[in-house]
């Protein structure tokens, strides 16, 4: 069994973001020669999360407004009197606790088992950033 590792660096630019990174998860697949294992990708950040959902981007901006209804940033949080990187940010952690900060999925045939729809998501919670990224490991055998 091979066990291997990369790490995906993104830029974020809306608050509140999904970005789809499944086409950058299957090219790095790709080069990894498993044909049967399981991929897992994780968040570096706890005010970013991974998510699989549907593609649909109609369906996206539904998301944006529910995490923005559901944690209003402007909210009385006691983290934003003391955040020690000067961010306004409490809202952000408090939508971390919401998603994953990882996703696991199958590898079989050498691609991702996801369904027709679904795809792999980073979501920000707290941008713009100029710096994200996203931890892949993969477990498996060629």
């Amino acid at each position: 069994m091979k066990i291997l590792r990369t790490r995906i660096e993104l830029e974020t630019v809306e608050p509140i973001q999904i970005l789809d990174m499944t086409g950058q998860v299957r090219d790095w697949l790709k080069t990894t020669g498993i044909r049967e294992g399981l991929l897992t990708v994780t968040s570096l950040h706890t005010t970013a999360r991974v998510n699989v959902n549907e593609r649909e981007p109609q369906l996206q901006k539904d998301m944006v407004t529910w995490l923005k209804r559901c944690v209003p940033r402007d909210g009385d949080w006691l983290h934003n009197l003391v955040a020690v990187d000067g961010r306004d940010n409490a809202h952000s952690h408090v939508l971390g606790l919401l998603m994953n900060s990882s996703e696991s999925i199958a590898v079989a045939d050498g691609e991702l088992v996801l369904g027709s729809w679904q795809a792999i998501f980073f979501v920000e919670l707290d941008g713009p950033r100029e710096r994200r990224g996203l931890e892949l490991q993969i477990m498996g055998e060629a």
